[in-house]
């Protein structure tokens, strides 16, 4: 690994507990459910995320572009660079690596949907991904998720092994960080992360009826030897981001094999 990249994983991984608690706000297009009420208001809600201190910003081109300036230098930014949805009704670049270093960006996001029958596609253009950013030293954050298919609904799958599979396709790309979901059990979730080679960071999964339900899950996941969670609709998804914020950073940064 060459020194930018290493420069740049660095501080993502800066805290002293050597896991990331970072937050999405990359959620629009590619969730099919209109506007998020949380970020109708997107200054507003960088303002408070940025108050409580993540590791990481993950956001669109347009959003750094017209709301980040305030905040730049102060907290990493992750640029997405891509929308997709499950079911391919939306899978499209919008950014490039080369966006990413002009915004001072510390990695790229892209996303990959394993099983079903785009799956190599997916495959293909996150490796394209990950190409072009080697010319940059930028680290690839890969969001990938297993597919489950009910007739013509498609879903995303928490099952253990459909997991182990979407991690298994991202090392297979030579991704330097892999976001995806966790499984619902430690013991599972901890073998996976066992068997990967390069960092696990849990997704944040849908908005629970009480934070204290996604702060079990946020236990679990430290629990299983992940280095950390992405998190979005448990943070801003209510009035009270900075000490929703506040509360996984707790949870996330707290010495190994503490409760």
């Amino acid at each position: 690994m060459n020194l930018g990249k290493r420069v740049r994983l660095n501080r993502l991984f800066a805290h002293p507990s050597g896991r990331f608690c970072s937050v999405a706000v990359d959620h629009f297009i590619g969730y099919q459910a209109g506007l998020p009420e949380g970020l109708r208001d997107l200054p507003a809600a960088l303002r408070a995320i940025v108050a409580a201190g993540p590791d990481a910003v993950t956001m669109h081109k347009g959003v750094a572009l017209s709301c980040w300036g305030a905040h730049a230098g102060k907290v990493p930014l992750i640029l997405q660079t891509i929308i997709g949805r499950p079911d391919d009704s939306a899978d499209e670049s919008l950014a490039t690596p080369e966006d990413a270093v002009r915004l001072g960006a510390d990695a790229v996001a892209t996303a990959a949907f394993v099983r079903g029958p785009t799956e190599a596609a997916h495959m293909r253009r996150a490796a394209d991904a990950v190409r072009a950013a080697e010319a940059w030293e930028m680290p690839v954050v890969l969001h990938v998720y297993p597919r489950s298919y009910q007739g013509e609904k498609v879903e995303v799958s928490y099952q253990p092994e459909d997991i182990a599979w979407a991690v298994r396709c991202a090392i297979e790309l030579g991704v330097d960080i892999i976001k995806v979901p966790y499984c619902g059990d430690v013991k599972s979730y901890a073998q996976i992360v066992r068997a990967c080679p390069c960092p696990i960071v849990a997704a944040g999964g849908p908005k629970t009826n009480h934070l204290e339900e996604a702060l079990e899950v946020a236990r679990s996941v430290v629990a299983s030897g992940a280095k950390g969670m992405t998190i979005g609709r448990n943070i801003w998804g209510d009035a009270h981001i900075e000490q929703n914020l506040q509360a996984f950073k707790a949870v996330l940064h707290q010495p190994a094999g503490a409760r």
